[in-house]
């Protein structure tokens, strides 16, 4: 049984699996439980950001992010770094399409840095479909997860677009009347 490792884990294992249950239909307690711990996980100001230090590359520059996290043709030092960064990657682009959608470039033809909806859905897809190549010795486990989140990442970001929904109405009644 996992012991939550953060004190707001139980609250979003909650409304994700009230959400993906009850409005999606999706009976995944892995995928609940992964997603609540991405919410916690970008809780903290901290982890928002990929530290330039890890690519040479802004987490606006999803393309750079990816070319740089290849051990072969990038700069990651090994596998396990790609895993790591694509890991990053495909949780981040999961957390921003369906949580925050203002951080979202929607001028399709002018592209400025922030990435477009579109870019990440195929930055996060690609990014969790590397992840889950990863299926051998100590990740065999947990390989199935990512291909889950691969195949199906459409539908976990509109999961998390109504647990934010939800969020703001839980918000809205709780705020004190002006």
């Amino acid at each position: 049984m996992h012991s939550p490792a953060h004190p707001l884990e139980p609250f979003f294992l909650h409304e994700v699996t009230s959400i993906f249950e009850g409005k999606l239909g999706l009976n995944d307690p892995e995928i609940s439980g992964y997603l609540s711990r991405v919410l916690c996980h970008f809780s903290e100001d901290e982890n928002l950001f990929l530290k330039r230090g890890m690519t040479g590359h802004s987490i606006e520059d999803l393309v750079g992010i990816m070319r740089a996290s290849d051990p072969v043709h990038g700069t990651a030092p090994s596998f396990d770094a790609e895993r790591s960064i694509r890991k990053y990657v495909g949780d981040y682009c999961l957390f921003v399409a369906g949580m925050v959608p203002e951080a979202i470039d929607g001028d399709y033809d002018n592209r400025g840095r922030r990435p477009t909806l579109g870019e990440l859905i195929r930055a996060g897809k690609e990014s969790y479909y590397v992840v889950s190549q990863f299926n051998v010795f100590e990740y065999r486990r947990e390989a199935p997860l990512f291909q889950r989140l691969c195949d199906q990442f459409e539908r976990y970001v509109l999961g998390l677009a109504l647990v934010r929904e939800e969020l703001g109405k839980r918000l809205a009644l709780a705020a004190p009347a002006a």
